[in-house]
């Protein structure tokens, strides 16, 4: 896959069938951090093949561990690292590096971490990760760019997060499971991808009480071990691929999914006309001839998520009235406002809420560019129900958080096709 390649999208096809969702992104990457913790062989099961878990793992190997394939498992050859410096060259790829922070410095009393990239939808600081691992005993400063961590070792503590963080949660969580003493959260994320990060460390030997609620525990122990796990379906995947049946008009079956997981998702769509219907582990939306505008704000987990907010509004641009949006997660999650517009639809950007006025057939195809990586998927969705042809550029976001986007869709009956570009020098 070329940094340059474009998707192109002829719209006017329902879409109609069974998929399946992969292993989840925001799951994997702290788990694959994890195996910083404790030496030996791990397989990580599920695992999609995104950018992001190959820079993590490309990082991962810089440390000293060893990387391998097998399907869809992981398997991770963990050894002790000779040195504990994360560089900018792989971190300045994927804000989720900044999670080897707290593993490096729990088992080795020290770490030096670039500053993290990722997309650009907003400043995303680390500062409630750094004053955190303070409070533990950590001496941190911000050196050339980079944080640099020291511990004799660190200490449990109780830490108040003045916003849910989920990175912040997980961080802390790795780091606290070789802590002397007990580390108590408060105001923890509640995300699923924070429970099946605890149940791994369980695996591993750690005692962490409470995941999945605002206050997690974690009793700090000497020595952990390597484990076998399998990775959660992704919620943002199964959400897309359910939005691309219903902006269509189609009849999609998502299988291999956790329906809990979506509830924010569902019950909107079902308030917007759509019917849903759910077994244990799928969830299919039915043919809809039109559909109600409806609200939304994003929230953490429970809540609408933030990951999902640009593929709602291109099923919006199309729904009968108008729809009020608001993001109070990231401050810069817009950008893909201008290219929806560019396809037709009716929507102005305030600075945290866009207000979306719904009209059935108004999207026109049209050459966009992604900026981020939902916002890519929220063009794809939008090209799929538009008149005419949509070439969506810059999908290698697209390509950190999808694996093969575009080939699941052809599943369904779209047509899609992935055009190769010039190779780019990362």
């Amino acid at each position: 896959m070329s940094a340059l390649d474009t998707i192109v999208v002829k719209g006017g096809t329902p879409l109609s069938g069974t998929v399946s969702t992969g292993g989840a992104k925001n799951a994997a990457l702290p788990l694959l951090f994890a195996t910083l913790l404790a030496d030996g062989e791990y397989c990580f099961r599920n695992v999609p093949r995104l950018r992001d878990i190959d820079s993590t793992a490309l990082l991962l190997e810089h440390l000293g561990t060893g990387i391998e394939w097998d399907g869809d498992a992981l398997r991770v050859h963990a050894a002790e690292c000779d040195h504990q410096d994360a560089p900018y060259d792989i971190v300045r790829k994927m804000r989720a590096s900044i999670l080897c922070l707290g593993p490096l410095l729990a088992r080795y009393g020290r770490a030096r971490v670039s500053l993290p990239g990722g997309c650009a939808i907003g400043s995303r600081p680390i500062n409630l990760h750094i004053e955190a691992f303070e409070q533990m005993g950590a001496d941190v400063v911000i050196e050339n760019g980079y944080v640099v961590a020291r511990a004799e070792r660190l200490r449990g503590a109780r830490l108040v997060f003045e916003d849910a963080t989920v990175g912040g949660t997980e961080n802390v969580m790795l780091a606290a499971t070789l802590a002397r003493g007990t580390t108590v959260i408060e105001n923890a994320a509640k995300e699923p991808e924070i429970i099946d990060l605890a149940d791994c460390l369980v695996k591993m030997g750690a005692r962490i009480d409470g995941a999945g609620s605002s206050v997690i525990t974690i009793e700090g122990v000497d020595q952990l071990r390597p484990c076998d796990h399998r990775v959660i379906p992704d919620r943002i995947e199964a959400g897309t691929l359910l939005i691309a049946g219903a902006i269509t008009g189609g009849d999609v079956r998502v299988n291999h999914c956790i329906p809990g997981h979506i509830d924010a998702l569902t019950q909107r769509m079902a308030e917007c006309g759509f019917r849903i219907d759910t077994g244990s582990d799928w969830v299919r939306v039915l043919p809809c001839d039109g559909w109600r505008a409806h609200d939304i704000s994003t929230a953490p987990y429970p809540g609408f998520p933030t990951d999902l907010q640009a593929q709602y509004m291109a099923l919006m641009t199309l729904a009968d009235g108008t729809a009020v949006i608001t993001e109070r997660i990231f401050e810069n999650r817009f950008m893909h406002v201008q290219e929806l517009v560019r396809m037709g639809a009716n929507i102005t950007p305030k600075t945290q809420v866009a207000i979306v006025r719904g009209r059935p057939g108004v999207l026109n195809g049209a050459q966009v560019m992604a900026t981020d990586l939902r916002a890519s998927a929220s063009l794809v969705l939008a090209g799929l129900a538009a008149k005419g042809e949509t070439i969506v550029s810059r999908i290698y976001h697209l390509d950190r958080g999808y694996e093969r986007l575009e080939q699941k869709l052809q599943r369904l009956g779209a047509r899609t096709e992935r055009r190769p570009g010039e190779p780019q020098a990362a």
